[in-house]
């Protein structure tokens, strides 16, 4: 089973200490290459020389995106669309984001998180980059922008998806691809996964870990983790292929490459 990770926390402090070996365990398990994750200025800029240092030793094995979390943009200024927009360009950003909006903590407030996400979807369209998205509890407000802002961006993913069907349609409607993670390994939280995503048309479905959080619950018992990692995609793609009573190597194949041409990751 080949997989690719969408979204990999990598930069997070729990792997400073085993990095490389965790991206190492990722592709003896299967799953190569990771997408790191950009949450911030900083974060996007350590994610993206990150992996374009390991890309040296070993090409294609790691990429990054670019983005301001919505709990980060508080933090933004009047820089930060340069800042993006240089690191997109120096360091070959597969997407603008991790970007959207969070209501359920309102670490930024509601107009701050509206103003970035609006200037970074204009980044996405200026640079031609898809779109690696963040929603929590604000659904009405993220789609209302994606219907007035994201229409210039054509490719867009709803990153970890949690959501409930309403949502759901919501973002299909718009064409965005689905991303979904070990949530649906939750049978206490996300337990209505498993219904929703026969719901996702063939191809538009993505898979990540967004490691180190959101272990699978449902990991066999002999796999005692403190910590996500990439290495378990291929237990999440296995879950999510019986839902859809799928063969497993053949919905991996299929994630696989709807992954490929959305980001555009050659083989």
């Amino acid at each position: 089973m080949k997989l690719i990770d969408i979204g990999v926390n990598l930069t997070h402090p729990s792997f400073n200490r085993d990095r490389e070996e965790v991206i190492e365990a990722a592709a003896c398990a299967g799953v190569s290459p990771l997408i790191i994750t950009g949450t911030g200025e900083k974060a996007s800029s350590e994610a993206l020389r990150f992996a374009a240092e390991y890309s040296e030793k070993k090409p294609g094995a790691l990429y990054a995106t670019a983005g301001v979390h919505p709990h980060e943009a508080r933090f933004c200024g009047e820089r930060t669309i340069e800042t993006l927009r240089e690191l997109a360009l120096s360091y070959r950003a597969l997407a603008i984001g991790e970007c959207g909006l969070d209501y359920n903590r309102n670490f930024s407030p509601q107009d701050v998180q509206r103003k970035w996400f609006e200037k970074q979807i204009e980044l996405a369209a200026e640079l031609s980059l898809p779109l690696f998205l963040h929603e929590r509890d604000a659904s009405e407000d993220f789609t209302a922008i994606l219907k007035n802002c994201g229409a210039r961006v054509q490719a867009k993913v709803v990153h970890c998806f949690t959501g409930a069907g309403a949502e759901l349609e919501k973002y299909l409607d718009l064409g965005c691809y689905i991303g979904l993670t070990g949530w649906i390994c939750d049978e206490r939280r996300g337990g209505h996964l498993e219904s929703l995503v026969k719901k996702i048309p063939p191809g538009r479905i993505m898979i990540e870990t967004d490691a180190p959080f959101i272990l699978p619950r449902n990991l066999p018992e002999k796999v005692r983790a403190r910590r996500n990692e990439p290495k378990y995609l291929p237990h999440i793609a296995g879950t999510i292929a019986r839902c859809l009573g799928r063969d497993p190597e053949d919905f991996a194949a299929e994630t696989s490459a709807t992954t490929r041409r959305f980001f555009g990751i050659q083989l």
